[in-house]
């Protein structure tokens, strides 16, 4: 069994001690060791009453996920809490440190709570696709009301002592330098005061003031289909919450909570989730890069550029506290650049996501130059210039005049040769790609390309910085388009390819938009800029019949110029001000005439094939970047789709997806699409191997 509780009496009171390292799961040697602890303290007549507490920096962390859907060894949580909660004598749960999920939900079931000033608590299931399943669903809406306990669960997120003591979740926040001892005094003083027992099933004032009240409930479900669309876990909580207040009666709250979770245990959306969940660590690990590696001190940044990404990825440096000078070629650069930093921190203030002192701090924290000399003493540079490779190959040139040694030199590139930026500098080991995504200082991914001399220790500062910043990391090998762009190529040559066959855009965007993605590939096309390709071809001289037929149609209405949002016309017809696009039948003429031009007769394509025809042109392309080794596991791919691109969380991301389909199947369906499409459709061998082995993307990280 993993874990144990140690078991102590001192004078009146049962110390019971949970030791399972690092952070306290409730693992069964866990469960165990609290059972025969509470029964040892329930049975000596000299204990008046028992504190709970958690070795090291945590409570209890929550529950033993990697237990979940096995075999269950010894007492179940419900058996101790049992304990806890009909024993005659009362429990003190002493939070000094992470109290999560279970962990927090045992904290729930004693009769007192106190915690240090610094302990987050919080519910986060919901991010795994589950619900709350030891009461806490019942016994938090009977501590702060309905209202507050559904936001509390619904978000996830945790909170630190003293907000959790404002908000109703416990008794007292112990400050000092020793928290256990002075949780102790407390509980000694309760027990001197004849503080008993204290059961939160037994409180009635909050659930009797809402009853009845629907409106909490109704919030709750728009809030939640905003935030969570998709989600099934988020209606199984509101339910639970409004038995715990509706029904009265704590058990048969208990019974709809026990019968919501199973629900949840059983939906695929909680094995997707979880795989994010574990994934989300495993991205950090790098083969080749060992645990001890050095990792080099961040304390200055540069950024060269301050447009849309390199103003983005200063505002990170500063979000993370980390002074950060920005570079431009002129002034009105630096003085636009440095506006809109100032208007999305003023937003940030307005919206009641930071405080006023603290967009003061950070802007304190971003210095502007016109030279590169400025640059010098920084730990790190990032060039954030337009993308092309002979510019940034100047920038790099720059750098290797005035960086420090051992600075860590980079490009933002969303798929350039990071290889050739470093060839113009004489440290190519310092160098390395670190793609940001729009917005830089909102989107959670960083790609981090390594290049063929990038050291071990660039790698492993670059991938702590990701941490720092607030990122998910994933590490990419230099390829055009790495892993996440390469990946896209295919995806939006099919949507141009089935509008041209078929479909309409908005077909496409709609079967898209319902499989979960933020928005379809026309709608993306508007939001970017139909006009940015369209120059590009002309400034390339590319004759009408050179276009790609894919471009013709967004081509056609450039020409008319409906560029997209822009211009309040593109792919969809825009009121003044609105981002929701309305279906134009002059675009349908358009696309139907562009197919007639070619000579393609068009015929109905129902909504599975344009659903797997964008997926799996992502999967089979995922399986050729594993193959060629730029990403390191089929987990990584899933992270930066997810991350990146909007991939809807519930489905695991693009490789898992693919996995639950079964490869088999997949590869059934891409030998049928390239017998009518073509060779674009030619399988990945990696694709074929697994599918015919019986084996899945995921078993190639277990050897």
């Amino acid at each position: 069994m993993k874990g144990t509780v140690h078991y102590s009496v001192d004078g009146e009171l049962a110390i019971l001690r949970i030791d399972n390292p690092p952070v306290n799961p409730l693992s069964s040697g866990v469960r165990q060791g609290l059972f025969d602890g509470l029964t040892a303290a329930l049975a000596d007549d000299a204990v008046k009453a028992i504190v709970l507490y958690g070795e090291g920096r945590a409570f209890i962390a929550g529950a033993d996920i990697s237990e979940f859907g096995g075999e269950s060894k010894g007492p179940g949580l419900h058996e101790c809490l049992n304990l806890m909660e009909f024993g005659e004598k009362p429990v003190i749960a002493a939070i000094n440190g992470t109290a999560f999920g279970g962990g927090l939900e045992v904290a729930l079931c004693a009769d007192y709570r106190v915690i240090a000033p610094k302990a987050p608590v919080g519910l986060p299931e919901v991010k795994l696709g589950l619900l709350p399943g030891a009461g806490g669903t019942q016994r938090l809406p009977r501590l702060v009301g309905a209202e507050k306990a559904l936001g509390f669960i619904l978000s996830g997120d945790p909170i630190p002592g003293p907000v959790a003591k404002d908000l109703g979740i416990v008794d007292d926040v112990i400050d000092g330098d020793d928290f256990i001892a002075g949780a102790l005094a407390w509980a000694r003083a309760a027990v001197a005061d004849g503080k008993g027992k204290k059961r939160v099933r037994d409180l009635t004032d909050k659930v009797a003031a809402d009853r009845g009240n629907v409106e909490i409930y109704d919030a709750a479900r728009k809030n939640a289909a905003r935030k969570m669309r998709g989600r099934f876990a988020p209606e199984m909580i509101i339910q639970c919450v409004e038995a715990a207040v509706e029904a009265g009666d704590f058990d048969a709250g208990m019974k709809v909570e026990q019968e919501n979770f199973a629900k949840c245990l059983k939906h695929p959306q909680r094995e997707a989730l979880i795989h994010l969940f574990f994934s989300e660590r495993e991205v950090a690990k790098i083969p080749d890069v060992p645990k001890g590696t050095e990792v080099k001190k961040i304390e200055s940044a540069g950024v060269v550029g301050c447009g849309t990404m390199g103003g983005g990825i200063t505002m990170c440096f500063a979000n993370a506290g980390i002074p950060v000078t920005v570079l431009e070629m002129n002034q009105e650069a630096i003085d636009r650049g440095m506006g809109i930093i100032r208007r999305n921190y003023d937003g940030m203030v307005q919206r009641g996501r930071i405080s006023a002192e603290a967009a003061e701090k950070r802007m304190a924290l971003i210095s502007t130059t016109l030279a590169y000399e400025d640059l010098g003493q920084a730990d790190v540079v990032v060039e954030a210039v337009y993308e092309n490779l002979d510019v940034k190959k100047k920038v790099f040139e720059e750098f290797e005049k005035v960086c420090k040694p051992g600075a860590i030199i980079a490009s933002n590139t969303s798929g350039l040769d990071v290889d050739a930026m470093a060839s113009v500098t004489s440290r190519p080991e310092d160098v390395i790609g670190l793609h940001f995504f729009s917005p830089a200082n909102v989107m959670r991914l960083l790609e981090v390309v390594r290049g063929e001399k990038t050291s071990a220790t660039t790698i492993a500062t670059s991938m702590a910085l990701g941490k720092i910043l607030g990122k998910v990391a994933v590490l990419s090998g230099n390829a055009p388009g790495f892993i996440g762009n390469r990946m896209l190529g295919g995806y939006t040559r099919q949507a141009g390819e089935m509008i041209l066959q078929g479909a309409t855009p908005y077909q496409v965007d709609k079967v898209i938009g319902g499989f979960g993605m933020p928005m379809g590939p026309f709608q993306m096309n508007d939001l970017v800029g139909l006009d940015l390709g369209w120059r590009a071809r002309k400034l390339a001289g590319l004759k009408p019949e050179e276009v790609p037929i894919t471009a013709r149609v967004a081509d056609k209405l450039c020409e008319l110029e409906r560029f997209g949002q822009k211009t309040n016309r593109g792919f969809y017809i825009y009121q003044e001000g609105s981002r929701a696009g309305q279906p134009d039948p002059e675009v349908v003429k358009i696309v139907e005439e562009t197919s007639a031009e070619l000579g393609i007769t068009r015929t109905a394509i129902d909504d599975e094939e344009v659903l797997d025809r964008c997926i799996l042109a992502l999967v089979n392309e995922g399986a050729r970047i594993l193959e060629d080794k730029i990403a390191i596991r089929a987990c990584d791919i899933d992270i930066v789709y997810i991350n990146g691109y909007g991939f809807p969380e519930v489905t695991g991301g693009p490789m898992f997806w693919a996995d639950q389909m079964g490869l088999d199947v997949v590869l059934k369906k891409i030998e049928g699409f390239r017998e009518k499409y073509g060779d674009f459709w030619t399988p990945a061998p990696l694709l074929e191997r697994l599918a015919k082995d019986g084996k899945s993307f995921a078993s190639l990280a277990q050897g």
